[in-house]
């Protein structure tokens, strides 16, 4: 479109009504005229020129056509992603918790991001809790991510548990991922046999005491990426899971650990490996017993201790 074009063209309804009304206050014209001109009733224009008077007399206005444009580099954020956070502070968690709470529902954010905005939204600092308190506030249900395989891309994001990856060259140097792949370990539709053991390996390595559902080791990237997925599974997956493995694949796998410790020299004459019982509270009756120290008593559950000797 010609600039000439463009403003002989009418499509545009707020440039009509400002044309119009630029010629009925400014130029003077007659309404009838003006109404013509414009396509207007006669009715429509006066309605128009009384709501345009109405606007200019109300104080602290914007204009009625045209809006500044605001200086300054424009947030790429979205608008629901503030309520998501100050939402978060008022629950109590800290900065560090929202950036990966935050990070885990798919936003991109920083904890300089997140300090400021809360600084700005006037939240004091929070006061310094005890373990048991940050224990309580991490049992609050917070609706997580679904687990999958991770793509990998360029991206950056926070962790609290970026230790966990000093035990990957490990992995790899003893050939324990390798293990774990020729495993008779069940996989599912979404999440791979490796992926699923690392899992509980990540929960393991980072001292994670209680395994509440959608609780924040849900929301970890860091976690997730240990185990090549976005976030770990929860913990309704992780029982699930459990479920279907039996004693004698548990066994296979140590076994098959048992000699990469011979071959590598990290072993005596006996080796005792000490798995914790995992409790099943279903209907189904097909699991054994296996004696569980936390409670002193043998309960259903999916592995129990077992001593080997070469």
């Amino acid at each position: 479109m010609e600039p000439y074009s463009y403003f002989l063209n009418q499509e545009i309804i707020n440039k009509k009504k400002y044309d119009a009304l630029r010629a009925f206050f400014f130029e003077k014209l007659p309404a009838e005229k003006v109404a013509h001109t414009y396509g207007y009733s006669l009715s429509s224009l006066y309605s128009l020129t009384r709501d345009f008077r109405k606007h200019l007399k109300e104080e602290n206005r914007e204009d009625y056509f045209f809006k500044d444009i605001s200086l300054g580099r424009k947030s790429s954020q979205p608008e629901d992603l503030k309520d998501m956070i100050t939402g978060l502070r008022k629950q109590n968690f800290s900065a560090e918790d929202i950036v990966g709470i935050v990070n885990a529902k798919g936003y991109k954010v920083t904890y300089g991001y997140v300090y400021k905005l809360l600084n700005n939204e006037g939240f004091a600092r929070l006061p310094r809790r005890s373990l048991n308190d940050k224990k309580k506030l991490e049992l609050r249900k917070i609706k997580a991510p679904v687990s999958s395989m991770l793509e990998f891309g360029n991206e950056k994001f926070h962790s609290r548990s970026t230790g966990i990856f000093a035990f990957l060259p490990y992995i790899r140097e003893y050939g324990i991922d390798k293990a774990i792949s020729n495993s008779s370990f069940p996989s599912t539709k979404t999440i791979g046999k490796s992926s699923s053991i690392l899992s509980f390996l990540a929960l393991k390595l980072s001292d994670i005491k209680r395994y509440s559902d959608d609780d924040l080791w849900c929301m970890d990237r860091g976690l997730g990426l240990f185990a090549g997925l976005n976030v770990l599974p929860k913990s309704a997956w992780m029982s699930s899971y459990s479920s279907r493995v039996t004693k004698q694949m548990n066994l296979e796998f140590l076994k098959s650990l048992h000699k990469i410790w011979r071959k590598h020299g990290l072993l005596s004459d006996t080796c005792n490996l000490d798995f914790t019982a995992i409790p099943y509270w279903g209907d189904d009756k097909h699991l054994e017993n296996n004696w569980s120290g936390k409670r002193n008593k043998a309960l259903l559950s999916n592995s129990g201790s077992y001593l080997y000797d070469p």
